[in-house]
């Protein structure tokens, strides 16, 4: 029982940057707008957080800058796609190689370093008093640190916003059909912007998390692919906040299995292991695309540039 909840409560802290950058995605597509630069948006929200964090000590101001550069990318996303129209994929996969190459270049003295002590003293799991204590479930979920929290929050607080809300339903409207939600005095292009915007700065929070919190030093090219993984995990969750907290953790689980599975000293290839988080991404989009259920059809005007005139 023991290594079962270790593991689950592991899984969780490795699934915690997956579920921000999906959330952030979620956010971006129920606006119409595909954007496939998260891995790059992950990497600048990562050097920036880790660069301010190393600067100031200062774990608000590491998380803020983090949060500033991942809307940065998307902001210059959201100008080419929604003021100038351009081909949403083209531009993610642009967004993507610039994000490389900037925490490429930024990171390059930062290398091998660790964060200041004082970060990682406030970084650190504390218990939530009360629910820590419940049998299996509280050292699972509640033994954590408070960015594991705040996933938690934000996951649940957009789920209430998308499905319980007036601006909820019209962004949902936006993505589905803007012409229709702009004949009902929908600002289109706010929404977008707004939306896409918060989707880049919950894509730096991810990547944060990794420098700060997950590793915490800086290497380059700290997200290994995660920022892919959570582009499937939107499809996975039927772009669903609910269902991206199950998504996120469950691959964080097949994040951390291999670590297991070696002091285990099970006969297993290390490189297997190491491709089991991508498989399993690959093999999850194959099931989705053959399923015709609308709960997993995406939002119908996803990656279609609007044009007011046009409608």
């Amino acid at each position: 029982m023991g290594l079962t909840i270790s593991f689950l409560a592991a899984a969780i802290v490795a699934g915690t940057p997956l579920l921000f950058a999906t959330l952030g995605e979620i956010i971006t597509e129920r606006a119409g707008n595909l954007n496939l630069g998260v891995e790059g948006m992950m990497l600048m929200g990562a050097v920036m957080g880790f660069q301010v964090g190393m600067d100031t000590g200062n774990p608000f101001l590491s998380v803020l800058a983090a949060m500033m550069a991942g809307a940065l990318g998307a902001g210059i996303f959201a100008i080419l796609t929604v003021s100038f129209r351009t081909n949403q994929v083209v531009t993610g996969l642009a967004l993507t190689t610039f994000g490389t190459g900037f925490s490429g270049f930024w990171g390059k003295q930062l290398v091998g370093q660790s964060i200041p002590q004082n970060l990682k003293t406030f970084f650190k799991p504390f218990p939530i008093p009360g629910l820590s204590d419940i049998p299996f479930i509280g050292p699972v979920f509640f033994n954590h640190d408070w960015l594991v929290y705040l996933g938690y929050i934000t996951a649940i607080f957009l789920g209430i916003y998308l499905y319980r809300t007036r601006r909820g339903l019209n962004l949902r409207a936006v993505g589905e059909n803007p012409a229709a939600a702009d004949a009902a005095s929908v600002n289109i292009n706010l929404y977008k912007y707004l939306h896409i915007l918060l989707g880049g700065a919950l894509c730096g929070l991810g990547g944060a998390y990794l420098s700060l919190v997950y590793v915490p030093s800086w290497q380059e090219n700290i997200t290994a692919g995660r920022g892919w993984i959570a582009v499937a995990l939107v499809i996975f969750a039927a772009w669903n906040p609910y269902k991206a907290l199950l998504g996120s953790y469950l691959f964080g689980g097949l994040d951390i299995i291999g670590f297991r599975i070696q002091g285990t000293g099970f006969p297993i290839s290390q490189y297997f292991i190491d491709m089991l988080p991508y498989a399993v991404t690959i093999l999850v989009l194959v099931v989705v695309s053959l399923k015709k259920s609308r709960a997993y059809a995406p939002p119908k005007a996803l990656g279609i540039p609007y044009f007011r005139e046009e409608r």
